[in-house]
């Protein structure tokens, strides 16, 4: 029996191995749903109003947290502040692929929708991946000289350009094609945003504008939602938000499992855990303080500052795919430095100690600390609620002239 169990394992292994591209896909493809949902799910109104915030809670913590890991790893491990700068971005991303599932769930049942605190967390952190992946490949060519150092700093804004104009063109798109009387009007909605997030994540991966695919399916679903509702869908009854839901409840467990297949303990090297947590969590303690200065002007309480910060602090799949960056470069050199192997080999460490340290914790933490944290009050659709209003009036009005006329005839009559 055991010897089954061995060969059988054997197997597997091999053929997961032969399937490497495909799981890849899979992981593509589930985390294209993910972002679909979020983008269904943004509240228009409380972008609108947290838009500054938006924008102060993408950039600062991570410039920061960028910052503090490359000025602890230059002590600690004795890097160039380049590579130590390397390591700060890489680190600095956060994961949608954890995050947004949790807020997604809590905002269903009505917490901190008063304050768009799932709005402003998903929104966020699509621009937060943008800005630390485009100045990791920036820091990764002025290392090893890959590629033009201007195409490289200008990489971050062409790949804000492009998720914008193509979210927002296949989002109008989607809002037309098909017409809102059509029999099959919600499967067919639903392939069109399925298929344009799929084309701008799987197609950004190939032109090597990695950032711009995770916004434009954002954007996409964003723009055609908001136009579905001037068609005369309402905030609560969205079928094609019903649809992806129920995609998502058969792909989170594949999501989540692929991430995992990411993590490779066998490259953890003992001798660099300790000082890499260090590294990590010194620099995650300048994030938090980033973030708490940053959301002030948002009109948050306290409570709900501290879910931001717990909600700002997981990593996997950015960190799982940059994180063999470097070291593959160095292995595809002629005669790489010695050095370089060295630094680029903790890297990846580092890579595996952050997924390993903060997804569990920001998962577990959001989703335990969010019905307490969070007031929940949700936002009852205004249109629905002025429409029973006037229904109410018209009804009392007509009973009232009916009594008037009765009485008129009465006193007619006498």
């Amino acid at each position: 029996m055991l010897c089954y169990f061995v060969l059988l394992h054997r197997f597997l292994f091999c053929f997961i191995k032969t399937l490497k591209i495909d799981v890849e896909n899979y992981r593509e493809i589930a985390l294209t749903v993910i972002l679909i949902k979020a983008g269904l799910g943004l509240d228009a109104p409380a972008l609108l109003k947290l838009s500054l915030v938006v924008m102060r809670l993408a950039i600062f913590p991570c410039l920061a947290e960028a910052v503090a890991a490359a000025v602890l790893s230059h002590y600690l491990f004795d890097y160039p502040y380049l590579w130590g700068l390397l390591l700060g971005f890489m680190l600095s991303a956060v994961s949608p692929a954890v995050v947004v599932p949790v807020l997604l769930s809590l905002q269903e049942r009505g917490y901190g929708e008063s304050k768009g605190i799932s709005t402003l967390v998903i929104a966020a952190s699509s621009l937060d991946d943008i800005v630390a992946i485009s100045v990791f490949g920036v820091f990764l060519g002025m290392i090893f000289s890959t590629g033009d150092l201007t195409h490289q700093i200008l990489q971050g804004p062409l790949e804000m350009l492009i998720g914008l104009s193509f979210g927002i063109t296949w989002g109008l798109v989607a809002s037309f094609i098909p017409h809102r009387d059509d029999k099959y009007v919600t499967l067919k909605r639903s392939v069109m945003i399925g298929a344009g997030g799929l084309c701008a994540v799987l197609g950004s991966e190939l032109i090597h504008y990695s950032g711009a695919g995770p916004l434009a399916c954002i954007v996409a679903s964003f723009t055609a939602c908001l136009s579905w509702k001037l068609q005369g869908w309402s905030s609560s009854h969205n079928p094609v938000s019903n649809v992806f839901a129920k995609i998502w409840l058969i792909l989170q467990p594949m999501l989540f499992g692929l991430i995992g297949a990411e993590i490779d303990l066998t490259v953890l090297n003992l001798d660099t855990v300790g000082l890499g947590l260090v590294v990590i969590i010194g620099a995650l303690v300048i994030r938090v303080a980033t973030c708490c200065v940053v959301v002030l002007g948002g009109n948050l309480n306290w409570k709900e500052i501290i879910f931001v910060n717990l909600a700002w602090l997981p990593k996997a799949t950015v960190q799982a795919a940059l994180g063999p960056e470097a070291l593959d470069v160095v292995r595809q050199q002629e005669n790489p430095d010695a050095a370089d192997k060295v630094r680029a080999s903790q890297l990846l460490t580092l890579a595996v100690i952050s997924i390993l340290l903060t997804a569990p914790i920001g998962s577990i933490g959001i989703t335990l600390t969010g019905p307490i944290l969070l007031s929940n009050e949700p936002v009852q659709p205004p249109k629905e609620n002025s429409s029973v209003a006037v229904s109410e009036t018209a009804m009392h009005m007509s009973e009232g002239s009916e009594q008037n006329g009765k009485e008129f005839d009465v006193g007619t009559r006498v």
